[in-house]
């Protein structure tokens, strides 16, 4: 009984020489290959010389010359040896599998898309230019105005008092004209007789029928003539400049008596309520803010990629958070960009005729531009080179990977448009970012609108 476990023990000693010691053989025997006996056994006794000069084989081929049942024959004398499979030249490297998509260019306008929001035409803080108290009933929130409404009167104090003592003065002095202008006629026609009197003494003394006496005293006659004129004259300037000043002091209390009334300069909407009754207004004092919402503006900024895009009197749309849709035009784009942002103002102008649209709402724009051919792609296709590049990757006719700089014009539910494509391109839509350019690739195309 004592046999089968020393059996057993060298069976396992047997196998566990072949594994450590004899490992290779064992690997070579185990896929088909001929093995020696002496490979297997170092202590095994060389094989026998025959007559001809070759070794004897138990395991060599027999007397037909074929290999054994399940060794591969052996190769002829002097022959080439075959190449084994994995050494053939000219084998195909091994292509990376992708999905693919067949895609073709489509027309379409390419609108330039922007974020902004809506802003009112014209905003407007009405403060006072004069103090007095309130004496009108304040105006809620929201109220819409006409142009010249009355927002806030001032109690007009002694102004009416001021204003009727410069036309008390301008009338005054108004009234002194016709005297002023009367003795300046007057002085005037003094002189003329003057004049004729030393002209007739001057004729009688070259006679010899005037004294030199007669003319001397003619010739002062006229002096006094004159310096009356010139006496009459300043007196109706300055009646003149009198009148003036009065009614200068008319205007300045008429135009005080106007700030009492501080009015809406534009149709709008209250954005405050105006002045409380009986608060004290000083100058400067804000009496209301009123916006003017029709039309409304839409504020956006364009890149300065896209600025030229952009013309004076093109057609836009917008869409508001709450869906709401608005048409309208540009026209304004700034000629100066944003320092921080190097982005350019763009506005567009929208009818709001019942002021449904308000002051700062977020919009979505969309300017119409030239139309550009373009593909549209799943998002999911769009990649980056190691430059940081926007593109895709395509399949070229090679079979064979290859990037492409595309620009994105338009982000859609289906998808995305981009240009910058040929007219038709195959997209790897799967397993891009396993490839880079040149290297081979095994393309599985499918549909778009899968």
């Amino acid at each position: 009984m004592r046999l089968i476990p020393a059996l057993t023990a060298l069976l396992v000693l047997g196998t566990l020489y072949l594994v450590v010691m004899e490992r290779e053989a064992l690997v070579r025997f185990s896929q088909g290959e001929r093995v020696t006996l002496a490979e297997l056994n170092p202590l095994a006794p060389d094989p026998v010389p025959d007559s001809d000069g070759t070794d004897s084989d138990p395991d060599a081929s027999d007397d037909t010359g074929q290999a054994p049942e399940g060794e591969a024959p052996q190769q002829a004398s002097g022959a080439e040896p075959t190449p084994a499979p994995d050494d053939a030249e000219g084998e195909a490297p091994d292509r990376v599998a992708v999905v693919a998509m067949r895609s073709a260019a489509r027309e379409i306008d390419s609108a330039v898309q922007l974020r902004g929001e809506t802003q009112a035409a014209r905003e407007v803080s009405l403060r006072a230019e004069t103090s007095g108290l309130v004496t009108s009933e304040p105006l809620p929130k929201g109220t819409r105005v006409e142009t010249g409404e009355v927002l806030c009167r001032l109690d007009p104090g002694d102004r009416d008092a001021v204003l009727a003592e410069a036309r008390a003065r301008l009338a005054e002095a108004e009234a002194r004209a016709p005297e002023a202008r009367a003795r300046l006629a007057e002085a005037e026609a003094r002189l003329e007789e003057a004049e004729l009197n030393a002209t007739a003494a001057v004729q009688l003394s070259e006679g010899g029928f005037a004294s030199r006496t007669r003319v001397a005293s003619t010739t002062a006659a006229v002096r006094s003539a004159e310096a009356g004129v010139e006496s009459a004259r300043s007196q109706l300037e300055t009646v003149k400049a009198n009148i003036e000043g009065a009614e200068s002091a008319v205007d300045s209390a008429e135009t005080e008596m106007e700030r009492l009334e501080i009015r809406a300069p534009f149709a709008g909407v209250l954005e405050s309520e105006t002045a409380e009754l009986g608060s004290l207004l000083q100058p400067g004092g804000l009496c209301a803010t009123v916006l003017g919402l029709d039309p409304i503006r839409l504020v956006g900024f364009v890149p300065e990629t896209e600025v030229e895009r952009i013309a004076d009197g093109a057609r836009a749309g917008a869409r508001l958070v709450t869906g709401r849709e608005l048409e309208g035009e540009v026209t304004f784009i700034s000629r100066s960009s944003d320092p921080t942002t190097r982005t350019f103002r763009v506005e567009i102008t929208v009818p709001n005729a019942d002021i449904s649209v308000r002051d700062g709402q977020t919009a979505e724009i969309v300017v119409e531009a030239d139309g550009a051919m373009a593909h549209l792609l799943p998002q999911s296709a769009l990649t980056l080179d190691d430059d940081g590049t926007l593109g895709v990757r395509t399949v070229t006719d090679e079979e064979t990977a290859r990037f492409v700089p595309v620009t994105l014009l338009r982000d859609t539910v289906n998808g995305v448009w981009v240009e910058g494509l040929p007219e038709t391109a195959d997209v790897i839509t799967l397993g891009q970012e396993y490839v880079t350019d040149g290297v081979p690739v095994e393309a599985t195309y499918r549909e778009a609108t899968q």
